[in-house]
């Protein structure tokens, strides 16, 4: 590696999912899932959690890179909500 080239970043990324007011759901991914909350709930996140303010983390899954974690949060997101929470319980049972 040069000079020049920025190292890889070894942190995994976690995808989270959050309960927010009105009983919706926020998923986004970050490196640390608490300062993420912490962010979302001081109104430093999302123009979505700004408006509904997070109650909880419901689920988080640990990714080895930002990319499988992002293609991860596009699967999420495509799913009705009656299915997000049984999408981080399938990952944890293998």
């Amino acid at each position: 590696m040069d000079e020049t080239s920025s190292p890889r970043r070894t942190e995994p990324y976690w995808l989270y999912l959050l309960e927010c007011e009105g009983g919706v759901y926020y998923a986004g991914i970050a490196i640390d899932v608490a300062h993420r909350f912490f962010q979302h709930a001081c109104g430093m996140g999302a123009k979505f959690t700004r408006a509904r303010p997070p109650i909880r983390v419901l689920a988080a899954l640990e990714y080895p890179t930002k990319g499988d974690a992002l293609r991860a949060e596009l699967r999420l997101k495509a799913l009705p909500r009656s299915r997000k929470l049984a999408f981080f319980e399938a990952a944890d049972h293998g």
